[in-house]
């Protein structure tokens, strides 16, 4: 039933998304939230785990397909023997209720459509009583109600456990399909119209796009990386999911399959940072009291990842029903990487609050408290061994990285009271626990045989992680050091020009199998090219980067060389955030080739 994951579009409301394939089926979609249970689920199954196909009869993929400017309303065209027709597929911004609209138009000629509504809600397995009612099909289960209409009523029948509905549309024709979801046990909520709403929504993607500051090159790819990012921000909190999917694998076939539904505390500085040098202040203010609410409490508790709103049980659990996308199994919901110690993200948390200040972002009276509070912590705490960045499921180790990130903590609180000394704290200190770690990691994480700094240390391991140490400021991109850490990455850790996270056969992950090139890492490779002054070689690997965005513009987490196939949870905020940072990293540094 599932296509290529590079075969999807995505839509969304800014509180949950749906994946929608060339064949105009949504493979997949949670609601009311991004991290609720699937109601369709064939993304990791097959039809009968859920999915609502509407296409012409017997037709297979889409002529052609985009978005409509620079929004998130998807239109795909088919052009038969009979006529051409298009699908507008779009999720409203809310008022209560979520909504999924899709609306048929005629072109030309007379093409005959063909609906199928297969709804199973909690990730395929549950199969809802439906009636008619007051030109509405229900479907209801447990504590979910979903409801759809059309507009003009077109008639539906049951068959196979699914609502269908055939018509024909010529010319100038438009029927509208309106589903929408509530709790079941209350009333149904508000209508909404389908074809103002469809203004409104382009009314309110063109509104936001205008306020990109960025206009230098590449501003296509750039519009549509931060409209993804964007859509992957649920709106109530502000916090930023780092997929809409779960379980799509890293290698197919393998057991790789971890839930992205949540929000990572390592994307924070990256993301802000895109955010403020594309000028949506507010969305960064948004992001960064999500930041500060969800890391409140006990610095020795601070977690990996959050849920949306900061919740911090998000433990996991496989979905044995599910045969997973392209038998990759488990199929996992929940992430229990939230358990594991990752020392990076207190220098990733004070990095991000650091740019936010230096910024001119509002100031939040309890953020330096929280901050001073977690250098307490980590005074101490730094010298321990942890799980690292890439959240491997092996022993612990004294990561490169996560040293460097303790280094960027350090840095960012002696920078900050160097800026305001009122603001209270023991720079002193701070100072001597950054020249400690960084005189640590140059002993330890360093290979002066190899030329290079090394995963952890004791390691003859390479670890892409290390190309951030100029972006961080740990070293500068010239220094010998990080240009021979660079060449050794490209040496060792390339797969046709592409960067792989580490070297998996070395066991440090504790997980069977490989997987493929991880887009996040090559984007970083970019930026230390550039920042090392090799300016053609990083233009030549960030344009190759773009091409290997699907027809929507859109990037998973890993690609395969071998397939040419985009792998892992998409579409992903990691590799979006990448680009835009390389983006604008080529923009803003001059051309010396």
């Amino acid at each position: 039933m599932a296509q290529h994951i590079d075969d999807y579009a995505l839509i969304g409301d800014h509180q949950t998304a749906a994946l929608i394939s060339r064949h105009g089926s949504i493979d997949w979609l949670c609601l009311p939230r991004f991290d609720s249970p699937a109601c369709f689920a064939a993304l990791l199954g097959d039809r009968d785990n859920g999915h609502w196909r509407l296409a012409p009869k017997g037709a297979g993929a889409c002529t052609r397909r985009g978005y409509l400017d620079d929004s998130l309303v998807l239109e795909s065209v088919w052009e038969t023997e009979t006529g051409t027709v298009k699908v507008i597929d779009f999720m409203p911004q809310r008022d209560r209720a979520p909504d999924v609209v899709r609306i048929v138009e005629g072109v030309s000629g007379s093409v005959e459509m063909l609906g199928v509504l297969r709804l199973r809600f909690d990730y395929g397995r549950v199969v809802p009583w439906v009636r008619r009612t007051d030109g509405h099909r229900i479907a209801i289960a447990g504590p979910d109600s979903v409801w759809l209409r059309s507009e003009p009523e077109v008639r539906t029948y049951g068959e196979d456990f699914s609502t269908r509905s055939e018509f024909t549309v010529s010319a100038g024709d438009r029927v509208a399909f309106v589903l929408t979801w509530h709790p079941s046990h209350e009333p149904r909520p508000r209508l909404i119209d389908p074809y103002h709403s469809l203004r409104a929504s382009l009314e309110d993607w063109h509104g936001w796009a205008a306020r990109c500051r960025y206009e230098g090159p590449y501003r296509d790819a750039v519009m549509r990386s931060l409209i993804t990012l964007k859509a992957l921000t649920y709106a109530p909190s502000g916090g930023v999911v780092a997929a809409p999917t779960t379980s799509l694998p890293e290698r197919l076939g393998g057991v790789r399959n971890w839930d992205y539904r949540y929000c990572w505390l390592r994307d924070s500085t990256l993301t802000l940072n895109a955010l403020l040098r594309a000028g949506y202040q507010e969305e960064a203010v948004a992001w960064r009291d999500w930041l500060l609410r969800a890391i409140a409490g006990d610095p020795a508790e601070l977690q990996v990842m959050y849920g949306l709103a900061g919740e911090r049980r998000v433990h996991e659990q496989e979905l044995t029903w599910l045969e997973g996308y392209e038998r990759s199994t488990p199929v996992r919901v929940g992430n229990d990487a939230v358990d594991q110690r990752q020392l990076d993200i207190y220098g990733e948390v004070l990095d991000t609050l650091h740019l936010a200040r230096a910024s001119g972002l509002p100031a939040e009276p309890h953020a330096w408290q929280i901050q001073t509070a977690l250098m307490d912590f980590l005074e101490s705490a730094w010298r321990d061994p942890d799980e690292g960045l890439w959240e491997v499921r092996g022993p612990r180790r004294h990561f490169v990285h996560s040293k460097v990130m303790a280094w960027v903590a350090a840095d960012r609180a002696v920078r900050a009271m160097e800026a305001d000394p009122g603001l209270g704290g023991d720079a002193n200190r701070w100072r001597a626990m950054r020249d400690a770690v960084h005189r640590e990691v140059c002993e330890k994480g360093y290979d002066p045989e190899r030329s290079a700094f090394t995963q952890s240390y004791g390691s003859t391991e390479l670890d892409a992680a290390t190309l951030l140490i100029p972006r961080v400021g740990f070293l500068p991109a010239t220094d010998p050091r990080v240009l021979g850490t660079i060449d050794a990455v490209r040496r060792e850790l390339s797969e046709d020009g592409l960067i792989r996270r580490y070297t998996t056969d070395g066991g440090v992950d504790g997980l069977p199998g490989a997987e493929g090139a991880f887009l996040a890492c090559s984007f970083w490779l970019a930026d230390a090219l550039q920042l090392a002054g090799r300016h053609k070689d990083a233009r030549t690997l960030f344009e190759r980067l773009l091409a290997l965005r699907n027809d929507v513009g859109l990037l998973a987490e890993e690609y395969d060389p071998a397939t040419g196939r985009q792998l892992g949870n998409f579409p992903q905020a990691f590799s979006h955030i990448g680009l835009v940072g390389t983006a604008l990293t080529l923009a803003e540094r001059p051309r010396a080739d």
